[in-house]
């Protein structure tokens, strides 16, 4: 018997990541093995999950994959786990189209139920209409309870607990408010170069929070765990990969991907000459490789090897920081770097010239359709560069993203899900 339940909250900021990692951290103290999933295309939150719980957290998203596949990877990755935990993005139902690819959608697509997280900071018993409305606004869904975070007192919890009783709903308890407990943030998202304290977090949950409740006894997951065996169930593709992995620049990996191929090999271009003997592919994933340019441009015989590698006609796929690496020059406020100049584009990375584009992406290129995310502030320092293809947001409106096909290169700022 497993547990399995999604860490939801009525709006962006409201402590679903301090909670979800300080659960998964507790109950992994207890000697489970937990299970870390994120809703949507986020790639920075599943290193918090991945820190605490010892293995991959998983993510799971209704535009860039089918439902079927979402239950795949959910039964797949949660096969051998006590404890299935999901943390949701966003708001509960906020998704790309109203509630469309939300972590309401996910919770209905696996029929897990939902614990929500409600920032109760200078509030009482208003909280009841907000409660009242999320545990009405859809009857498809179940909640497995309510934990508030950022508690003032003892006496402020009182309140909150009658809120809960008077609308018949499990009160799991509190975080209290503590500022240390509040991750930092990047221009990218969370800062996951940092990490707040653990243990104190650990210690908080265990003392204010009912967490014997979401553990298998009390919350049985849903048959499509159980009944399955712990092999992963989607193909494999036969390829032999090289793959640019470090800590920050080149990070933003889903899992999925690396265990679809065959033959992974991880080399660190910041300090690594790689050798493309026997592979099929080298993929330059996202990250931030504008934080470290000067250890970058040091190792100029990688940059060389990758250049050789793609003008020789080599298969590459670069995503967002990894197609910057393939540019020829990334430019700060502190100057300008050469990268490896397969791409003849310079990148601005200079705070004057910072301009979010987020949101999903879909484009077809040779035949196939790609589905993704974007997520920058660095732009195209000169004039706009032609796309080999025209770009699509979630809605299907087009969007001004290039994509580049160079030789057998393939570059984009998205993240795409399955290359």
């Amino acid at each position: 018997m497993k547990s399995a339940f999604l860490i939801a909250a009525p709006t962006s900021g409201s402590g679903k990541t301090t909670i979800a990692r300080g659960l998964m951290a507790l109950l992994t103290s207890k000697g489970m093995k937990v299970q870390p999933f994120k809703c949507g295309p986020d790639y920075i939150d599943t290193k918090f999950h991945a820190s605490v719980c010892g293995r991959p957290s998983i993510n799971l998203d209704t535009f860039m994959a089918s439902p079927e596949h979402v239950r795949e990877l959910f039964t797949a990755y949660g096969a051998d786990a006590d404890v299935c935990i999901v943390e949701g993005m966003m708001g509960l139902f906020d998704g790309y189209d109203r509630d469309k690819g939300s972590a309401y959608e996910i919770a209905k697509t696996l029929d897990i139920p939902v614990v929500l997280v409600v920032d109760a900071k200078s509030a009482a018993y208003s909280v009841a209409a907000l409660l009242q409305g999320f545990l009405n606004f859809r009857k498809d869904i179940r909640f497995a309870g309510i934990i508030f975070n950022k508690v003032g007192s003892a006496r402020h919890f009182e309140m909150l607990q009658q809120v809960c009783d008077d609308l018949q709903i499990k009160c799991l308890g509190y975080l209290p408010k503590d500022a240390s407990l509040e991750q930092g943030s990047r221009y990218l998202g969370l800062d996951f170069s940092e990490q707040s304290e653990t243990q104190k977090l650990i210690n908080l949950l265990e003392t204010h929070v009912d967490w014997r409740a979401l553990t298998p006894k009390y919350v049985p997951s849903v048959g499509i765990i159980d009944s399955q065996c712990g092999n992963i169930l989607f193909p494999v593709r036969e390829q032999k990969v090289l793959l640019a992995r470090n800590a920050e620049s080149f990070s933003f990996l889903y899992q999925e991907t690396i265990d679809r191929f065959s033959s992974v090999r991880f080399f660190d271009p910041e300090t690594e000459v790689p050798s493309f003997e026997d592979i099929d592919l080298l993929y330059l994933p996202g990250g931030y490789p504008e934080k470290h340019l000067e250890a970058l441009v040091k190792n100029e015989a990688c940059r060389k090897a990758i250049n050789d590698f793609a003008e020789q006609g080599g298969s590459v796929v670069a995503e967002c920081g990894g197609m910057m690496y393939l540019c020829k020059s990334i430019v700060t406020d502190e100057g300008e770097y050469p990268m490896c100049g397969v791409l003849p584009y310079r990148i601005t990375a200079r705070k004057a010239d910072r301009k979010l584009s987020l949101g999903y992406r879909q484009f077809e290129l040779d035949g196939k359709v790609y589905r993704g995310h974007e997520f920058h502030y660095t732009q195209f320092l000169d004039k706009a560069p032609v796309s080999a293809t025209q770009v699509f947001d979630a809605k299907g409106k087009p969007v001004p993203t290039p994509v580049f096909r160079y030789k057998n290169v393939l570059a984009s700022y998205t993240h795409l899900y399955q290359i």
